[in-house]
Parts: structure tokens; sequence; C-alpha cells
């Protein structure tokens, strides 16, 4: 097991502006009231804000800028708004229209994670797992992967699940890491398709079960990573031909679960 999970060890979470590009709404107006919408923006109304925001971070309208769209994503998250502080942190991590900085970061990903927003929540499991901007901390990195994925956040369940296949800040559980894995597998996380197809290929937290483990595998590996396609392969040559077919089978008959809202 150990060798087989080793690729998703250093699994890197990429912190990026899309989980919620679509979260303000309309966003777009009229390049010609630019002067009223700026104005209003800078009285503080929020909406106003946000179109500038998205106005020059994505170049509708305007010149694109991440600078200035960037310095009014920062004004609504002074306000308190917990998916623009949760944004901000993306920003400052990544470097996006500010300078890089992962101090910075987790201090607006812990203003969003304590109002209870689950991408802050996960980013800091990140954080805290790595030290990147706070301390090394296991056990606190697990503290925020459980709550963000206790929201239905798959990446942070695959990455509890990992805590539990390793005995990261959790005493160490594979029953639980495959409730996990199963989890973040069903809302089509390739990760945790990976990992749960890799525990039913050893039989480590459930039966062995090579006609599941190619199905999940099949799975992640039909979202474009090659090391899973290989680890399919390498399944395939265990199995009967019967077997196959039934895996094809499954894998074309899947349906990912709605993530819960």
């Amino acid at each position: 097991m150990k060798n087989q999970f080793a690729l998703l060890a250093v699994a890197v979470f990429l912190l990026i502006f899309a989980p919620y590009l679509s979260w303000a709404g309309n966003t777009k107006f009229d390049p010609k009231n630019i002067n009223e919408v700026r104005g209003a923006a800078e009285q503080g109304d929020t909406n106003a804000q946000l179109m500038l925001w998205s106005a020059y971070g994505k170049g509708e309208g305007v010149t694109k800028d991440q600078v200035e769209s960037v310095k009014w994503l920062r004004k609504v998250a002074e306000q308190g708004n917990p998916k623009a502080q949760s944004l901000l942190g993306d920003a400052q991590f990544n470097g996006i229209g500010v300078s890089k900085d992962y101090m910075e970061a987790a201090k607006w990903f812990t203003k969003a994670a304590n109002q209870g927003d689950a991408h802050a929540q996960a980013a800091l499991g990140f954080m805290y797992h790595n030290g990147s901007g706070v301390p090394q901390d296991k056990i606190e990195s697990t503290k925020w992967f459980r709550m963000a994925a206790d929201q239905g956040e798959p990446m942070a369940q695959f990455r509890l699940g990992v805590a539990y296949n390793t005995g990261d800040g959790v005493p160490k559980n594979t029953t639980e890491a495959v409730k996990w894995y199963r989890k973040a597998a069903e809302q089509n996380n390739p990760d945790g398709q990976y990992a749960l197809g890799v525990s039913y290929g050893t039989g480590d937290g459930v039966p062995r079960d090579y006609v599941l483990a190619y199905m999940w595998i099949n799975l992640a590996a039909a979202q474009g990573n090659p090391k899973f396609s290989k680890s399919r392969d390498r399944i395939e040559k265990l199995m009967t031909p019967e077997q196959i077919a039934d895996a094809e089978k499954l894998t074309r008959e899947w349906v990912p679960a709605v993530p819960p809202k």
C-alpha cells in the first residue's frame, strides 16, 4: 500500500480563484457606467466593489488588472465577507495581484474559516500540514480538514482520508480512511477515486475487490492523470476478462453524487 500510495503523499493543493467565480452572482455592468460603479464602490457599496473586482480580474469592459481587482476584493473582505476573505487568501497565497505572502494568506483564510467557509478551512488544513505561513501542526491540520470535509469539500475529504491512512494528526485507521476516500470519490474527486481504488486493490480498509479497484482507478484515470492509467493497467493484469468487462460496465454506469448544499 505504501509504495502504491506514494504519489498521493506528495499531493499539492493549488489554491485558485475557481471555487468562487460564480459566488458573487451577476457582476457585469455596462462599461459606460464605470464612473457610477466606481463612485458607489468608493462609498463602500459591496455590490459595486464586487463588480470592479470581477471586471478587472477578467478584463470585462476594462483593461485586465489583477492589482486593481484585488484592491476591490480586499475592501469587500475588510467588511467581513467570508467568501471575499477566502479569495483574498488565495490571492496572497499565489501572489495574484499582490505579493506572495503565506502569513497574510493564513490570516485571511483564518477569518473566513472561522465563519464556516469550507474552502478556507481546507486551505488552512494544507497550510498547517506543510507549515506554510503557520507552524507545522498535523493535529491542527486535520482539525481544519475535518471541518471542511464535514461540509462536503471533496479535497478535504480526501486529505482527511490520507490522515487516517498515515496516522497524521489522528490514530491510524484504514477503515476510516476508506470512508473519507469514498465521500470524495463519489463527488468525482480523482484523488479520492484513486485512493479508494488502491484500497480495494490491496484490501486495505476494505475487502480486496479487483473489479471495484479497477472501476475507481479507471474513473480517476479518465480525468487525465497518466499515473492513474498505469495503476489501472497493473490491476487489469490481475483480472479475468469477465472481471474487466464487469468493471468497465460499472465505470460506464457510474454517476457522481450530488454534493451537499
